[in-house]
């Protein structure tokens, strides 16, 4: 059985008052109250569908214009994406985009590495030596 039909079988049995009830099933008073407003509402305490949310800006047929231009082009920045494919959105909705192809960036140095050696002579203990008393 649903934690949710629980909860609200328990409260139809008047097994306490909601304080009760809702530390019974280790969940806030307000969880309680909002399934017994949902169920009063629309007779069911299953979960309402997700609310929606904004559409991506890259999907079906921009999607793979997007694959195949990485492809002819692996090194292209997300800006000239962007403009290659005409779409008109955020770097962060190409980035994204990118990220659902599953292509991963390559990191590259923007330096050369240290020429510098380990600081330390092989010999040498590590931390120092103390001082004998």
């Amino acid at each position: 059985m649903d934690l949710r039909e629980r909860i609200l079988q328990a409260y139809d049995a008047k097994a306490g008052n909601q304080h009760v009830i809702a530390a019974r099933f280790n969940v806030s008073r307000k969880c309680l109250c909002d399934l017994l407003r949902l169920r009063r509402l629309t007779g069911s305490v299953a979960p309402r569908p997700h609310g929606g949310g904004r559409t991506a800006a890259y999907e079906g047929e921009t999607l793979e214009q997007l694959r195949e231009l990485i492809r002819q082009q692996p090194d292209a920045t997300l800006e000239e994406l962007r403009e290659r494919t005409g779409v008109d959105c955020s770097l962060q909705a190409v980035h994204n985009a990118v990220g659902r192809l599953e292509f991963r960036y390559k990191k590259s140095r923007s330096t050369p590495a240290s020429r510098s050696g380990p600081m330390s002579s092989s010999s040498g203990s590590p931390g120092g030596k103390r001082p004998s008393r």
